[in-house]
């Protein structure tokens, strides 16, 4: 699959050596120098700008009309070869921004596009001390994002089934032999990361959340059956992805040389497999809950005016769930049959395999589950009860 939205390099996948001339090393040599200059900054300044990067890291999702920050009275603005580097102020009546004035707000500007332009506009300046400040307040906005804003999860390795681009089946585990003493769905206590001040910390999954990135958000195991109270906690689990993931993109496109930083690929990696293996399971689950809809109300004699569907997929371009309508049975007086069902679900299949607008393993996604819809009604037969009840 080819995403043009959203980068999209695995662990390892960057050059370290500038020399290479490749835009992976020119990447990586960016984020460095940007890593040597916030170290370089006095311990009062790098707190200074861990401040105004939490502010502008959260204006980005909260999009209030206005967002203020502030550049520091003085920075380093060149790393030092030796020593402690040398401080410039930033003039006086550069220090106080405000994004999101008069002309932002009519014109109904994006918030993290306007944070985007008034940092590059400060970068355009001719004053040596507010682009160093601009660019340290991009970086460790960017930064903060990364690393503060998103939990750290478990070191994962993901297959790429046949003909999918991106890896979603949890590999390792499944190949372990079975404890005979627990259960799949036996609970199993793992130790968190550490976090400051709050030691470690004892989470109860079942094993088969433990074989992905974050197990406090997967829904489904390996056979699609549902691992939490309800399908709103599920769908909840599925968003929490998502704005995972969001939060990674969003600093990317801040700062586009952080796809080069270790973090963002490990957690970009992990999340990535998880969400794509997840949202497919979740379209499995609720395909399997219509067929049974339909079954229920074809024994009710509940459907002999016409039947639509809205089978639900997720697109792994664009990380959502999405819905294929089709007609199975004209509106009419006419009785249900299940082979209209089975010729519906074939003649959609055809039509998908011609459809361009999804990516390739989208489509073979959404087929196998026209093949799970093909299946259940290819030898069932309702029991006709007395009367009719029309829909």
């Amino acid at each position: 699959m080819t995403d043009t939205k959203k980068p999209k390099l695995g662990r390892g996948a960057l050059s370290t050596d500038p020399r290479t001339g490749s835009p992976e090393g020119h990447l990586r040599h960016e984020l460095e120098a940007r890593e040597a200059l916030l170290a370089a900054q006095p311990r009062l300044v790098q707190h200074f700008l861990q401040t105004q990067a939490t502010v502008l890291a959260q204006a980005a999702f909260d999009k209030p009309p206005q967002v203020r920050f502030s550049l520091p009275d003085q920075l380093v603005a060149e790393v030092p070869s030796r020593g402690e580097g040398k401080l410039v102020s930033v003039p006086a009546d550069h220090r106080d921004q405000l994004v999101g004035g008069l002309l932002d707000r009519l014109t109904r500007i994006d918030t993290r596009l306007a944070i985007r332009q008034r940092l590059t506009e400060l970068e355009q300046s001719p004053h040596e001390a507010v682009v160093a400040a601009a660019q340290m307040i991009r970086h460790a906005t960017a930064r903060h994002m990364i690393h503060a804003m998103l939990p750290s999860g478990r070191s994962v390795h993901y297959l790429a089934a046949e003909g999918d681009a991106i890896p979603s089946i949890p590999a390792g585990d499944k190949l372990a032999p079975v404890s005979a003493i627990t259960q799949a769905s036996d609970a199993i206590a793992e130790e968190g990361q550490e976090e400051a001040g709050r030691g470690d910390l004892q989470v109860p999954y079942v094993p088969a959340a433990l074989r992905f990135y974050l197990p406090q958000w997967v829904a489904f195991d390996e056979e699609d059956r549902l691992l939490v109270g309800s399908l709103a906690e599920a769908e909840a689990h599925i968003a929490s992805m998502q704005r995972y993931l969001a939060v990674l993109h969003a600093a990317v496109g801040l700062a586009p040389y952080m796809v080069a930083d270790d973090d963002y690929q490990a957690k970009r990696y992990g999340m990535l497999g998880q969400l794509v293996n997840q949202g497919r399971a979740l379209a499995r689950f609720e395909t399997r809950e219509i067929i049974r809809t339909i079954k229920r109300r074809a024994e009710a004699s509940d459907l002999n005016r016409g039947l639509s569907l809205s089978l639900p997929y997720f697109d792994d371009q664009d990380l959502e769930m999405r819905a294929r309508d089709f007609e199975v049975i004209p509106t009419g007086r006419i009785m249900f049959v299940p082979a209209f069902v089975v010729r519906a679900a074939r003649e959609e299949a055809a039509k998908m395999a011609q459809d361009t607008r999804l990516d390739p393993s989208t489509r073979r996604h959404l087929v196998d589950e026209l093949g799970m819809l093909e299946r259940a009604f290819e030898a069932y037969s309702p029991s006709r009860r007395r009367g009719t009840k029309d829909d």
